[in-house]
């Protein structure tokens, strides 16, 4: 993956409960995203975590959700533009803070589950975490789903002068629209061979394919591998090889 970073959801356990391999998935990728307490973790977890990333040098980033543990932030819910404006900044001030006492900081925010779902989906939403960016720290970078519309969202945050990372991922199904399936349809989540094929793909053509075979021409800054997955680790030592 020479030209595409590896990133991994990480940080997920909470209190004694554990969630991923962290340990065994964190030299092998190049940023990683640490869940703020919404949706998992908590700030023994976040404090480890950030300790983790900085051992193999991988970038830090703010992974935040709805308020939702039960839900593991996979469940939409019906927040006004000032929640989403307050609720990333909470767990990103919380992130940072542990970051900071720690001798770095969060470089991206990627939203988690529902909330990232919602923030392609609703322009309020997207714009309510653009402001957040812009009133905290404008050079952290925003991480959005890569569409065939790229350049409409990259407009929106131009205007908040905040930089936009895009990512494609390498375990999710895709319809032929370039949309995500939903994690209870079939086909949504990918396997090991799968996954592999559509990172070579990627990085040979700029292309992934559809659960229908069509290919989507995507820009992809990045490539995600969800670490809760039973093959998770596997298939980002792989990644990491190509």
């Amino acid at each position: 993956m020479k030209r595409i970073k590896l990133n991994c959801d990480m940080g997920e356990g909470f209190g004694i409960y554990s969630l991923g391999d962290d340990t065994a998935i964190m030299p092998y990728i190049d940023m990683a995203n640490l869940a703020c307490g919404f949706h998992a973790s908590d700030p023994l977890t976040m404090y480890r975590s950030i300790q983790l990333a900085q051992q193999h040098r991988v970038q830090i980033g703010c992974h935040p959700a709805y308020p939702d543990l039960v839900g593991f932030g996979r469940r939409a819910m019906a927040c006004s533009p000032e929640e989403i404006y307050t609720l990333i900044l909470y767990q990103l001030g919380a992130l940072d803070g542990l970051c900071q006492s720690l001798g770095t900081q969060v470089s991206y925010l990627k939203p988690h589950g529902a909330l990232y779902n919602t923030m392609m989906q609703e322009p309020k939403v997207f714009q309510a975490i653009l402001h957040a960016l812009k009133e905290y720290n404008p050079s952290i970078k925003l991480m959005i789903l890569s569409t065939t519309q790229n350049h409409r969202y990259a407009s929106v945050a131009e205007t908040y002068g905040i930089k936009l990372l895009y990512e494609v991922f390498a375990d999710r199904g895709y319809d032929d629209h370039g949309k995500l399936i939903p994690r209870t349809q079939q086909g949504a989540l990918l396997n090991h061979q799968e996954a592999l094929e559509r990172a070579q793909l990627l990085l040979s053509e700029g292309v992934i394919k559809s659960i229908n075979g069509k290919k989507l021409p995507l820009q992809a800054d990045t490539l995600c591998v969800h670490g809760d997955s039973k093959e998770a680790l596997e298939i980002i030592k792989d990644l990491h090889a190509l």
